[in-house]
């Protein structure tokens, strides 16, 4: 073993290329350097000769989008008066001869002033606008304008504009379909936006032209089950077995289902001859929330393709086999929070993805507020300017211009790997739901659409006097689907759901049984001692900070070699490194995670010279070749843990772990823990073992440093009062004392057949606490995880009082009692709250034959903490009273005042002993 590590050690320099430096870490690399652009000096100097025409063709690029009818429904018919467009302007007349070569691409020749103010209102004040000039890369804005220029005066054809008009019309057969079916149904259709279908006809079809392997689709409701019945492959029976008032599951699945709006698909779909996987996660009814789940399920597909920095391939950028798409609503895009950070994510290291393709379905009224109520800037996508992504404003009538300027929303994100926006306008021929009546709070607007007729027929009427189609086509095609749909409807009745849970990469998982199983989680010293020398080596060049050489390095490496006092970043790296050996990759992300909020863990050393980074366990050689990512997170909760369930939801072989500063910043991302990670399996049959670790502890640091609040979380558990838990809760929720623990809990997650959510209280003073150390024996095989940590150090007929607790506080409590010489008392560590350990603590009690006082002792307050949830569990199923002491209630989690906290901390260790 020796041998092997000093082989490694002169191995490193190898490594370090791609480690470090300008090749970055794993799972990032800095874009390469390239030549800078330059626009070619014949076109600068056409444009020096021309200055005034040049300006005044800016101008139309800068502000045409203004002037541009990209409504369907502009009922206020306002006209902006746009000097900055008007020739005259610039001293141009509109009889003069002008050439606009090296100015205008889609024109060459000479024309006059006048007929070029056609061309440009043609291009720049149709029925598209577009917003690019914000852009500060000069080679983004050329390729823009002249790809724009030209892309909008190329022909569709004929076969084209059918399938478009048949899509649209079967939509809206869809819709009128469940109309009629079940017209008390609140079904979200796609009445308004039905064009949407020319955006997806052409994206997949270009997705599949350049042989994308997947392409991930976050969501929300409006139209979903449009899309999903018509081009995603999702029988109509399913929906309309829902509908009925059944469940979407098997009988034999544990699960309480949701609605059908939040239906997902992964299927295999072929266009143009070619197969794509396309991937629409669970959506909750919480807007914009699934738009950075999609973007981790689509850079954990990436990491499993070898996509992007996950490659050997140099030249291979983020987006060669994976695309993001998300479609977002007009009031929900500027008003939601969590889309901000999920563009402010788009570019940052261990978060890329490659650029994501946008769509605004932009119905112009949210629930009921009007557009110019909703937001403070012109546009509902001015948020895409935060990081430069060009926008084009669409108007929904016209799906053959989104079908042009799809395409090039498409080329741009493949030439530049960057986010891309369409605005399409439309409207929303009901309310928020069918139920809903509009025109209570929009009647102008509402008299407008009720007016007019819908969007596909209204194309349709656009092809049959064209020619394109006859109305004898377009009654076929709504024929035909509804015959379609009737003959689903008919099966309704003998429809059996799929269990399409536990398939391609999950497959050989299962669902949690109701018992409480015990797992092997030890590992063989000798692989644990590779494993924790290789967490510290380091190239023999690399300068490391002499603090962390003598204390942190030199420190580990005595640890390892005697076996003692094994600290909590020690165990944490053994648990992350014997996993790797085994195959499994681990990620961990959140602020600061790399040297650890309390300067504990440095899974990631930084030379003092040249500052780079490096990660010594992804230098391990060995093994099955697993990787560590660490992803320092922007300050975020919201889209950050989003993002990581969406990756632990893709891939079960892979440890997601995500570190909260301080355990209290967690409910930033409350609306994650509440829709997808505590709900997600009962809701959409979708398991995961996702990580959360939140440093908690009551160490005088006042309100926002103190607490998790654990009660929380364990109140959105499905735990029992009344029966026994099994594996089968939704979460666990755990808070272990030793650094042992902590390494079986997250072998745990990834050794065992099935997924769960796994929520760690974590420690802040225990992390450098001497007692609170382990020794080898403890991580050999044959140890595990222990619900319950009992007494060592008790007398068994001595004892007259058992103290349970749960966390530091333990510490504290044994320190009390040696100060005390009090042989009376047993201190029981409750290590899993959830599920409640109700045997082991049942075999507990059995061991005090002669205690007749049980306490709960915690230092939390007595509204906050594990007591509410002890207690009922406790007497219910242990059969003893159980007594309370802790701290008071309180509104906030620990007090400001550093004598009152001084003061709470001994009466909380004191208070147990003294309780009779």
């Amino acid at each position: 073993m020796y041998k092997l590590c000093a082989n490694i050690r002169n191995s490193q320099k190898f490594v370090r290329l791609y480690q470090t430096g300008e090749a970055g870490v794993y799972g990032f690399r800095p874009p390469a350097k390239k030549s800078q652009f330059e626009v070619p000096e014949n076109v600068l100097q056409a444009r020096v000769s021309n200055s005034n025409l040049y300006r005044w063709v800016e101008a139309f690029r800068s502000h045409g989008h203004h002037a541009a009818a990209f409504n369907p429904i502009d009922f206020k018919k306002d006209q902006p008066d746009l000097p900055e467009l008007k020739p005259s302007h610039y001293g141009l007349n509109l009889s003069d001869l002008i050439n606009t070569d090296g100015i205008l691409s889609c024109e060459k020749s000479s024309l006059t002033v006048s007929d070029l103010e056609n061309v440009l209102k043609s291009i720049y004040c149709g029925n598209v606008g577009a917003e690019f000039a914000y852009i500060s890369s000069t080679e983004e804005r050329e390729w823009l304008s002249e790809n724009f220029e030209t892309s909008l005066n190329e022909k569709i054809e004929d076969s084209v504009k059918r399938e478009i008009a048949e899509l649209m019309l079967k939509s809206q057969a869809w819709d009128n379909f469940l109309a009629t079916k079940f017209p008390t149904v609140k079904r979200y259709g796609g009445e308004g936006n039905e064009s949407f279908f020319a955006f997806f006809r052409e994206l997949f079809a270009c997705a599949a032209n350049v042989e994308l392997q997947n392409v991930v689709l976050g969501m929300p409701h409006r139209g979903r089950l449009n899309l999903l019945t018509i081009l995603l492959g999702t029988r109509p029976v399913k929906i309309f077995h829902k509908y009925r008032g059944n469940p979407e599951f098997p009988p034999e699945a544990k699960a309480m289902c949701d609605i059908a709006q939040h239906f997902h698909t992964s299927e295999d779909l072929v266009f143009n001859g070619k197969t794509i996987h396309v991937a629409m996660p669970h959506n909750p009814s919480h807007l914009e929330a699934v738009n950075p789940v999609s973007m981790g399920k689509t850079r954990s597909k990436q990491q499993t393709a070898r996509d992007g920095a996950f490659s050997d391939d140099l030249e291979k950028n983020f987006g060669h086999d994976v695309l993001n798409v998300q479609i977002h609503g007009d009031g929900a895009f500027p008003g939601q929070g969590i889309n901000q950070e999920c563009l402010l994510m788009s570019g940052t290291p261990h978060f890329q993805i490659g650029g994501t393709i946008h769509l605004v379905v932009n119905n112009q009224v949210a629930f009921t507020t009007p557009s110019d109520r909703g937001k403070s800037s012109k546009y509902c996508t001015d948020l895409a300017k935060t990081i430069e992504a060009p926008v084009f404003h669409v108007n929904a009538d016209d799906p053959e211009a989104l079908t042009k300027v799809t395409k090039l929303a498409f080329d741009y994100q493949r030439r530049f790997r960057k986010d891309v926006f369409i605005d399409l306008n439309c409207f929303r021929r009901w309310g928020h739901n069918e139920m809903d009546d509009p025109t209570f709070t929009n009647p102008a607007q509402y008299e407008v659409i009720h007016a007019r007729p819908s969007i596909p027929d209204f194309y349709a009427e656009k092809l049959i006097s064209e020619g394109v189609l006859s109305k004898k086509d377009v009654e076929q095609v709504v024929e035909s689907h509804m015959k379609h749909l009737n003959d689903e409807l008919a099966q309704v009745e003998t429809y059996q759901p799929d269990a399409y849970y536990f398939k391609r990469q999950w497959h050989g998982l299962r669902q949690a049984g109701d018992e409480l199983t015990y797992w092997d989680t030890g590992c063989d010293w000798n692989v644990l001692s590779f494993v924790g020398r290789n967490s510290v080596q380091t190239p023999k060049e690399f300068n490391v900070h002499p603090h962390l050489l003598k204390t942190f390095i030199m420190g580990r490496m005595k640890k390892i070699i005697e076996g003692t006092k094994i600290d909590w970043a020690t165990a944490e790296a053994l648990a992350f490194g014997s996993l790797m050996y085994q195959g499994h990759n681990v990620r961990l992300s959140g602020e600061d995670v790399g040297r650890g909020t309390f300067s504990h863990r440095h899974a990631m050393l930084i030379d003092q010279k040249t500052n780079e980074m490096y990660i010594p366990l992804n230098a391990m050689r060995g093994g099955l070749g697993g990787k560590l990512e660490l992803a320092h997170s922007i300050l975020s909760e919201e889209a950050v843990l989003g993002f990581e369930y969406g990756y632990a939801i893709d891939n079960p072989n892979n440890l997601v772990i995500w570190e909260a500063q301080f355990g209290d910043f967690f409910n930033g991302a409350q609306i994650i823990i509440d829709t997808f990670i505590a709900t997600g399996e009962t809701k959409w049959m979708i398991s995961n073992g996702l990580v959360m670790l939140l440093p908690h502890g009551l160490d005088g640091a006042a309100s926002e440093h103190s607490s998790c609040r654990m009660e929380r979380f364990l109140q959105m558990t499905d735990s029992k009062e009344t029966s026994p838990d099994g594996d089968s809760v939704n979460m666990q929720v755990v808070s272990p004392t030793t650094p042992a623990q902590y390494f079986h809990l997250l072998r745990r997650q990834m050794i065992r057949d099935f997924r769960k959510p796994l929520v760690v209280v974590a420690p802040k003073t225990l992390l450098r606490l001497s007692e609170a150390t382990s020794n080898y024996l403890e991580f050999l095989p044959g140890t595990q995880f222990k619900n319950v940590l009992g007494d060592q150090l008790a007398k068994e007929k001595n004892v007259k009082k058992v103290i349970f607790c749960t966390g530091k506080h333990y510490y504290n409590l044994n320190e009390e009692r040696l100060k005390r010489k009090d042989e009376s008392v047993a201190i029981v560590r409750v290590e899993s709250l959830c599920p409640f350990p109700s045997h082991e603590i049942q075999e507990e009690i059995k061991k005090y034959k002669n205690a007749t006082t049980f306490i709960w002792s915690q230092e939390e307050h007595r509204n906050s903490g594990a007591w509410t949830f002890i207690k009922p569990r406790f007497e219910n199923l242990c059969g003893k009273k159980i007594q309370y002491t802790g701290r008071y209630e309180g509104a906030t989690t620990a007090v400001g005042v550093g004598k009152w906290h001084r003061k709470e901390a001994e009466e909380v260790v004191s208070a147990p002993f003294d309780l009779r």
